[in-house]
C-alpha cells in the first residue's frame, strides 16, 4: 500500500534537482497527479456508499435489538458508521491508484520500446 516507488522517487528527486525537468518527466508527474485525483474521487464515492450501507443496519439495530439498544450509545454508533466509511475510502483509493500506476508503467514500457 502507499505510493508506488517510481512516483516516490520521482517526487523526491524533483525536489533536489538543480535543472528543469524534461517534458517527459512533466508527463509522468501529470499522470501521477491524475491517478491520485482519480483514486480520491473513487474513494469518496465508496465511502459515501459504505457509510449509508453501514448506517441503515446500525441505526435500525439500535432501535430494534435489545442488546444494541442497551449497549450502543451515540459514540459507538458513530464509530461503527465512520469505520466502515474510512476503510472503504482507503481501500478503494489505494486499489485505484495502484491500478492506474500499473497502467502508466505498461504505457511507459510500450513507449520506450517504440523509441
Amino acid at each position: 500500500m502507499g505510493i508506488p516507488s517510481e512516483m516516490r522517487d520521482m517526487w523526491a528527486n524533483r525536489r533536489n534537482a538543480l535543472v528543469i525537468p524534461s517534458p517527459f518527466e512533466e508527463q509522468k508527474a501529470l499522470r501521477a497527479k491524475t491517478c491520485t485525483e482519480e483514486g480520491a474521487r473513487q474513494g469518496f464515492k465508496a465511502a459515501c456508499i459504505w457509510g449509508l450501507a453501514s448506517a441503515v443496519p446500525t441505526l435500525t439495530a439500535v432501535r430494534v435489538v435489545p442488546w444494541a439498544k442497551a449497549n450502543l450509545n451515540y459514540t459507538a454508533q458513530a464509530l461503527i458508521i465512520s469505520a466502515a466509511s474510512i476503510a472503504a475510502y482507503f481501500i478503494t483509493a489505494d486499489k485505484s491508484i495502484l491500478e492506474c500506476a500499473r497502467k502508466n508503467a505498461q504505457l511507459q514500457q510500450a513507449l520506450s520500446r517504440q523509441q
